[in-house]
């Protein structure tokens, strides 16, 4: 039997659309660089590759921060990704603190109103605010972006259905082959978490079209 992929193997395939937003990015020198949201850091670890700034990853998760730590370890990236177990809306940080703030399909969870707001406050003046999210969900709360104090600087649409088959379906794939196979369940547990969410986007695959919005604090 090959080896059984995780879920961070699948979640790769978007980090092209990662890399495009971040180099419409302006240069800044060794940025300061809050990743919210940042799980099991498969973003964490691609920014750390684009950029010699210094990465706060950010998640309320503690097992998913446990295998970033993991990660950071393997890459030797201790002198530039440190890893926090907490909230956007406690955090804690000094206002101001941040050049970037990278937000990969959080900020719908920590709802937009607030967690607009408190990028603002942590954003360092014309600091940017990068998010993917469904292009949907943004265009039913474009007009908070200009009420929070953000301008869109530029955005990367991504390809469209691209989470379902580059996604979802190789992942439903896997699953029925795991299956057929009888390999036991145990084995491909966190894979398996996923069915139901597979079974939603197969039913409708447009909602799941992202974008990344690249936003200007003015």
């Amino acid at each position: 039997m090959s080896e059984i992929p995780s879920i961070d193997d699948f979640r790769a395939v978007f980090l092209k659309y990662t890399e495009k937003a971040f180099r419409l990015l302006p240069k800044i020198a060794n940025p300061n660089i809050l990743d919210i949201g940042c799980g099991t850091g498969v973003c964490t670890i691609k920014l750390a590759s684009l950029t010699d700034g210094i990465i706060i990853g950010m998640d309320i998760d503690e097992i998913a921060l446990n295998s970033l730590n993991d990660k950071i370890r393997s890459a030797g990236l201790f002198n530039q990704i440190i890893t926090i177990h907490g909230s956007l809306l406690n955090s804690g940080f000094e206002k101001e603190s941040f050049d970037i703030i990278w937000a990969e399909g959080v900020l719908h969870t920590i709802g937009y109103k607030k967690g607009f707001k408190a990028c603002y406050e942590l954003l360092k003046p014309e600091g940017y605010l990068v998010i993917a999210e469904a292009i949907d969900k943004i265009t039913r709360k474009k007009s908070l972006i200009p009420k929070s104090g953000f301008e869109l600087y530029n955005q990367v649409i991504w390809e469209k259905g691209c989470w379902w088959n580059e996604y979802y379906s190789p992942l439903e794939e896997i699953l029925d082959r795991l299956r057929k196979d009888g390999v036991p369940i145990t084995l491909f547990s966190e894979l398996i978490k996923h069915k139901n969410e597979i079974a939603m986007v197969k039913a409708n695959i447009s909602q799941t079209d992202t974008a990344h919005y690249i936003l200007k604090k003015i």
